[in-house]
């Protein structure tokens, strides 16, 4: 089977745009599912996070477009506001090669009268969550009359969120002849039951989901139940990560976590289910940025995030679903990169890592905690900062705009600003934590393409 995108029945200028986004060889699951896709194939693909799935429902879904028709063509469903944003800004690139395609953002902590007036001027892809694109149908300010292609992205997650209902009334208002394209890290019952319920003969693909044996190296310490908290300080002094995701089961223990570290004097975020939606993106893009160094998360509020070089995960407590730990290490040791998995169990949990190893078809060895020679436990300041600004795409900003407006004439180096990322309201930079002050007041003295915006550090 070929790897190369060169291979398969797309327009020269799509290929050149995806060779000129970085997209010579196809992934797994791409390789996989993207010659049946483009064939209009139904679909339900087992595959996770970073394993390039977005490509290859948005490469499919924009393949039919027509340019012309600024009817809602496809939908993209998807669990949470941050995957949906990322998903639609993953589209939007592909989409460069034909002029004036117009994807807009569905996603609840966002008034619904801006989306309404943006849907007033058509759309040819919506993107967004469950919960909100019901309430457009309900202010009938979306019509789904005319998409062809459904796509349900990390669907498994959509149906443990309490999504079910909300996705059956969306997809009996599409038309019964479009392509439904199911993507899903887990293939449990339900997903089967609404596979049964809403595609046509599917074709069912799986990546690959273990990585190389070499990419990640997992470690598993025993400890006392009451022992946790000073377990995992005993791992962060021992191993040292500059960076880590720590996953928990239940927010209470993110609460808990959060709080022991701040204390310690550790850089530390939550991000848990009950946030505000803005709380929530600005803690997401921080950690991206290397703002801060540790997020401590429960699966459901970091699903969908995708963080590149991340060097380890830490899984306080280990998951009851293997497929879930799996997806959980499965976000470090990406693009040839070396990660760490550190977890911890206790003795009732022993079980738990066996059905891991047999689900990654190896035996996982553990060791007590004691076991691990004590280390100097020292908090480390992360590199950067975050800057945000109150101006986003709805101001037509662009990131060439910001840091056209930080670097230009006798301002900010440019090796000193790292990722910018525009949302709807706000943008949001990177920028080193020893010129930061001086970025914001170099923003709040001068303009933006000619106008003045709030800034603040994050």
């Amino acid at each position: 089977m070929s790897t190369l995108f060169a291979t398969l029945n797309l327009p020269e200028a799509q290929l050149s745009n995806l060779d000129n986004l970085g997209y010579q060889k196809m992934t797994a699951i791409q390789s996989s599912a993207l010659p049946h896709a483009l064939q209009g194939a139904d679909l339900i693909a087992q595959a996770k996070t970073g394993s390039g799935k977005t490509a290859v429902f948005a490469i499919t879904l924009l393949a039919k477009l027509d340019p012309q028709n600024f009817a809602a063509q496809a939908l993209v469903l998807c669990p949470t506001r941050e995957l949906s944003t990322q998903v639609a800004n993953e589209i939007r690139r592909l989409a460069r090669y034909q002029p004036n395609i117009k994807v807009v953002t569905l996603t609840g902590g966002q008034p619904l009268s801006p989306q309404a007036a943006s849907l007033e001027h058509g759309a040819h892809v919506i993107v967004g969550t469950p919960g909100r694109i019901n309430d457009h149908i309900g202010k009938r300010t979306l019509d789904l009359s005319k998409i062809h292609t459904l796509v349900l992205d990390e669907a498994d997650r959509m149906l443990e969120m309490g999504f079910m209902e909300d996705i059956s009334k969306i997809i009996r208002l599409t038309p019964a002849y479009r392509q439904t394209l199911l993507f899903s890290a887990t293939y449990p019952d339900d997903i089967k039951a609404l596979s049964k319920q809403f595609q046509r003969n599917p074709v069912q693909v799986k990546a690959e989901t273990l990585h190389q044996a070499n990419a990640i190296t997992q470690h598993s310490f025993l400890c006392q139940k009451h022992e946790r908290l000073p377990a995992l300080e005993t791992l962060l002094a021992h191993f040292k990560p500059r960076s880590a995701v720590i996953f928990c089961n239940m927010k209470v223990g993110v609460r808990e976590i959060t709080e022991h570290l701040q204390q310690r004097g550790f850089s530390v975020k939550a991000l848990h289910g009950e946030m505000e939606q803005r709380d929530r993106d600005e803690v997401f893009v921080q950690f991206k940025h290397h703002s801060f160094n540790f997020l401590i998360a429960t699966d459901v509020a970091a699903r969908g995030l995708d963080i590149e070089d991340l060097p380890c995960v830490i899984n306080y407590e280990l998951p009851h679903d293997p497929d879930i730990y799996i997806h959980r290490v499965g976000r470090t040791g990406r693009a040839g990169k070396e990660g760490l998995a550190l977890n911890l169990l206790t003795d009732a949990e022993r079980h738990k890592l066996t059905d891991i190893g047999i689900a990654q078809q190896t035996e996982l060895d553990f060791e007590v905690i004691s076991a691990i020679a004590g280390s100097t436990l020292t908090p480390r300041q992360p590199p950067n900062m975050t800057l945000c600004i109150a101006a986003g795409r709805k101001e037509k900003v662009r990131p060439g705009d910001i840091l056209g407006a930080l670097t230009g004439d006798g301002g900010i180096d440019g090796k000193a600003v790292g990722k910018i990322d525009v949302l709807d309201y706000a943008a949001y930079v990177a920028i080193e934590r020893s010129v930061a002050k001086q970025a914001v007041t170099r923003l709040a003295n001068g303009t933006i393409k000619g106008r003045k915006f709030k800034v603040k550090l994050l």
